[in-house]
């Protein structure tokens, strides 16, 4: 019996968690080599380069599936996630130079409660009284890590924050776009698109990588794409909240990396923080999927927002 159908003859959730472990660890693997390329190329070019080598990888992909699955319904929506991503992409890879990487994975907790926010005021959702306390939480979270008033907030840690607002304005874009476009056109868009948008400013401060800058550069792609991959297949098995409390593996796997290699090590305010972040996190996912499985009586196919 071969490694691959082994892992197929899994239960879905067996399989769910080991993808999702996979994915984690691909992504906290990705922030040491975009850390390491950063060491000798700018931030904008390496932000280009996660983009268009990720095209190159996808490849294969997009001709297994047929050009027909590229096609754009709403190219607007692709447009505006493109820029807002794109951004992200510019203030997190930034940050992961200025902070250590622990402090910055702890900050991307607080995802979660932005989207939930976002969906409030761009997407019309109700939210009641247990999910604003959760977000409340989380925020407190977020004020453990950052300390203020007892020591200065870094620019770091505000381009940490930033990346990962614009990261959920996207998610929230992604929403709406899933009801009308394929899988395959939600991602390579989004890298064919980005490309040409980290190139303009890439351009100015241009440096041809040396042999060393080239493999941390692939092994950002490549890693980048196998996490998106695993997260995605994951998510296809099983509900989403059966697998989020495996995000907080994510800071573990970050905080090793990042002592092997750079020797670092968080405080005990990083790891505080980030635990009520992350709990804050789960218990609204938990609360929006429950609110999913509820219909307001007398609202036809509306969803009660709890």
């Amino acid at each position: 019996m071969t490694l691959s159908s082994s892992f197929q003859n899994l239960k879905p959730q067996m399989r769910a968690t080991i993808l999702m472990i996979v994915a984690l660890f691909m992504f906290a693997c990705m922030s040491v080599f975009i850390r390491l390329s950063t060491n000798s190329l700018p931030v904008v070019e390496v932000v280009f380069f996660r983009n268009a080598l990720a095209v190159m990888l996808l490849m294969p992909l997009i001709m297994h599936t047929g050009w027909s699955s590229l096609r754009m319904n709403k190219p607007n929506l692709f447009f505006l996630r493109a820029l807002i991503n794109v951004g992200g992409m510019f203030a997190g890879f930034t940050a992961l130079t200025l902070i250590p990487l622990a402090q910055v994975t702890a900050l991307s907790f607080t995802g979660p409660l932005f989207v939930t926010i976002g969906a409030v005021l761009f997407l019309g959702e109700v939210i009641r009284a247990r999910r604003i306390a959760g977000i409340v939480v989380g925020f407190f979270g977020t004020l453990i890590i950052l300390q203020p008033g007892f020591t200065e907030i870094s620019f770091g840690a505000m381009l940490a924050l930033a990346s990962t607002l614009s990261i959920a304005m996207a998610s929230l874009i992604v929403k709406k776009l899933t009801a009308t476009e394929t899988p395959e056109a939600i991602v390579t868009w989004m890298v064919v698109m980005q490309s040409p948008l980290a190139l303009i400013p890439a351009i100015s401060v241009w440096q041809w990588p040396t042999l060393e800058a080239w493999v941390y550069l692939w092994a950002m792609a490549l890693t980048a794409t196998i996490a998106h991959l695993c997260f995605t297949r994951a998510f296809r098995l099983v509900d989403i909240t059966a697998l989020q409390p495996l995000e907080f593996i994510k800071l573990p796997f970050t905080v090793f990396l990042a002592w092997i290699v750079f020797a670092e090590w968080p405080g005990l305010w990083t790891w505080v923080g980030g635990t009520v972040i992350f709990a804050s996190t789960v218990y609204i996912t938990q609360r929006e999927t429950k609110a999913k499985k509820s219909i307001r009586p007398n609202a036809g196919l509306r969803e009660t927002k709890l």
